[in-house]
């Protein structure tokens, strides 16, 4: 976590605006719907694999896997990238025995993506991180794409999970929603004030002598950077009980020339995921208390370990839509073992014309919520 590595994070001056640029103009080719077309596909995939039960584990079933199946389409990867990439990272930054293996894991896949847009480029963050005029040198560009798989994930997984709770048992958050006065990025901001995604940053050093609030730093010194203290700071916030709709100016996503230049795709994936599961699942509720809610700390965050929920039982959609190009797949690992190829399918039978029909109008809808 603190080591240093060729990252845009552990640089400064010149060096960080030559690795920052590459970071950040390869997101901002990205089309924005887009992003949220592919988060309107892969949250109802996720929705149709519980909504015939009338229950579901909304962390385990939903936040941890809406943001790596979205990032993993945006980097260049194929679907079937995402559930040992969610594993992986889970394990490296809980920080157990296994997490250098981990972390070793997800650089060999993410070296393999390099080599693979190398020789066949795409329209994705992968290809456009290589094709960028800082001109990154391979362990550069892999490094840069754990940086934003590794923080994008942990961060609007966090999001997600925490948006729910609050969502499902805070009043002023439901009647607001359910009355029009409040949007789910309204409820997604307030959640970023409250109960910021990473509670604390590492790796940051003070390059020379100083004072800060009264506390002596000396050059050298390794700073931790509470955010979520920052945030709930009585000399801006002398009441956290009234809201800050419209209010960015958290800590959430740091600030300065480090701030998080994915935060947008973050609260995207956020918002757009849940409101899609609200649609899908208007009856939704939490199957507990909210005092029954487990949590569990770590180095960079207090995260939610479970949002169990029940709502009426519901058919799952019709399957829809194309996958990733074909790229070799990832790395063998007895820890996130390889997926089984998917069953060779029976030719299909003719489809009503009325079938169809209906078919096509739920994709029109499904294609207009992405907007």
């Amino acid at each position: 976590m603190v080591a240093w590595q060729p990252l845009c994070v552990f640089a400064d001056g010149e060096e960080h605006e030559r690795l920052r640029a590459a970071v950040t103009e390869s997101m901002n080719r990205f089309d924005r719907r887009g992003i949220r077309r592919y988060v309107v596909r892969f949250a109802n995939q996720l929705v149709d694999s519980f909504a015939a039960d009338g229950k579901a584990e909304l962390v385990e079933q939903f936040a941890e896997h809406l943001p790596m199946l979205t990032l993993t389409q945006l980097l260049g990867m194929p679907d079937e990238y995402g559930p040992r990439l969610v594993d992986a990272a889970r394990d490296m930054l809980k920080g157990t025995e296994t997490a250098i293996a981990s972390n070793e894991y997800v650089m060999k896949t993410l070296r393999q993506l390099v080599a693979a847009k190398r020789a066949l480029p795409g329209k994705d963050f992968a290809s456009w991180l290589l094709e960028h005029r800082a001109d990154l040198a391979d362990d550069e560009a892999a490094e840069h794409l754990r940086l934003v798989l590794i923080t994008a994930y942990e961060t609007t997984a966090n999001l997600i999970a925490n948006t729910l709770r609050m969502v499902l048992t805070d009043p002023r958050f439901r009647a607001s929603l359910a009355g029009g006065h409040m949007t789910l990025p309204d409820a997604v901001e307030q959640v970023l004030w409250d109960a910021p995604p990473f509670g604390r940053v590492y790796g940051r050093w003070a390059t020379g002598d100083t004072e800060f609030a009264d506390q002596k730093i000396k050059s050298g010194d390794l700073l931790v950077l509470g955010l979520a203290a920052g945030n709930i700071d009585p000399a801006i916030r002398p009441d956290l009980s009234v809201p800050v709709h419209g209010n960015r100016s958290h800590l959430s996503f740091s600030s300065g020339p480090h701030e998080c230049p994915g935060q947008d795709i973050g609260r995207a994936i956020a918002d757009t995921g849940i409101d899609a599961l609200l649609v899908r699942l208007p009856d939704i509720e939490l199957a507990v208390l909210e005092d029954q809610l487990d949590w569990e700390s770590s180095l960079l965050s207090r995260r939610l370990m479970a949002v169990p929920v029940r709502f009426t039982p519901r058919e799952p959609e019709a399957a829809q839509v194309t996958g990733s190009p074909v790229m070799p797949m990832p790395p063998e690992s007895p820890k996130f073992p390889a997926p089984a190829p998917p069953p060779q399918e029976a030719p299909a039978a003719p489809v009503p014309a009325s079938d169809r029909v209906r078919a096509w109008w739920r994709s029109l809808t499904r294609w207009l919520r992405a907007r």
